[in-house]
């Protein structure tokens, strides 16, 4: 009987989202496809350094330590078939149970979240990220210059989210940049009880969900989740309103009005960050993985 992954959280990424990898990618732009290729091969057994999502994929896969099967980690990669020998050995050298692999040789991947079922993808590029986005899967481009501590908290996995266009639609954000901050506001009054229309990052947001109920202690380790946003009271309403809809809860809830994230991220030492804001994702580089969500009125027409 084939195997199958419903039920699991699933999260795929590219090589260069789990290794540091800017060295041979830039071998290749400098060079081509073969020079790569023999640059792995010949480093085979040299281990890659740790990229950015890879505290983020070493806690999810603590989540199966107690022999149940929760988490699911796959490389979703334009590498070649045999440079894609190097990105699984650095994983078996640092100990990381990931099994599974596609690599498309130069073709965009995103095709396959589908039969993965994938609620998280993460990747270097943002033609990929667009793409998976617009087939409605979450996904996000990382950040390189993030803060990347795979020793901190290791017992607790960290996860925050912006809202709207990340977590929500972009709908109030439209009414703000259309009409300003009073106007937002007495949109966000009036629609209080109306919950929110869910963003491309819901889907996740309710696997940790999910997860986090599923584990109740059973495995030594936690999940803590954060809601990180722009917005302020009296709008602060709605956002907890439609979480409450949704049956989904979050650890932490941050209405910042406009204030800088980065140092309350800083605080809360995220093993990864989502925001669909430039200016936000380059404020949280300093707390931690961050990742570009190119979609709303503000992420999709930004790069």
């Amino acid at each position: 009987m084939p195997r199958s992954l419903s039920g699991k959280l699933v999260v795929a990424l590219s090589s260069r989202a789990l290794f540091d990898f800017e060295h041979e990618n830039r071998l290749f732009e400098q060079s081509g496809d073969q020079s790569y290729i023999a640059h792995q091969l010949a480093n085979l057994d040299v281990p890659a350094a740790l990229g950015i999502a890879f505290p983020l994929v070493q806690k999810l896969l603590r989540f199966n330590s107690d022999g149940q099967h929760r988490t699911e980690v796959v490389i979703l990669s334009r590498n070649d078939p045999v440079s894609g020998l190097r990105v699984f050995r650095s994983a078996q050298q640092a100990a990381l149970g990931v099994e599974r692999g596609v690599f498309t040789g130069g073709r965009p991947p995103f095709g396959y979240l589908k039969p993965l079922g994938a609620h998280l993808f993460l990747s270097a590029h943002e033609e990929d990220v667009r793409g998976a986005l617009n087939e409605g899967f979450p996904a996000a481009q990382v950040y390189f210059q993030s803060l990347v501590d795979a020793q901190r908290h290791p017992d607790e996995l960290r996860i925050a989210f912006d809202g709207d266009a990340v977590l929500f639609s972009d709908e109030a954000e439209r009414v703000f940049q259309a009409s300003g901050l009073d106007a937002f506001h007495a949109h966000e009054v009036s629609h209080a009880q109306k919950p929110l229309l869910p963003g491309p990052f819901k889907p996740l947001l309710a696997a940790l969900h999910r997860l986090q109920e599923a584990t109740g202690g059973s495995v030594p380790m936690q999940l803590r989740t954060a809601l990180v946003t722009a917005r302020s009271a009296p709008a602060h309403e709605r956002a907890i309103r439609t979480l409450m809809e949704w049956g989904i809860q979050v650890d932490e809830a941050m209405f910042l009005g406009g204030l800088e994230k980065g140092p309350f991220l800083k605080e809360f030492e995220p093993d990864f960050f989502f925001d669909d804001q430039i200016t936000h994702c380059e404020s949280a580089v300093v707390a931690g993985p961050t990742g570009h969500v190119a979609a709303g009125i503000m992420g999709a027409d930004h790069n």
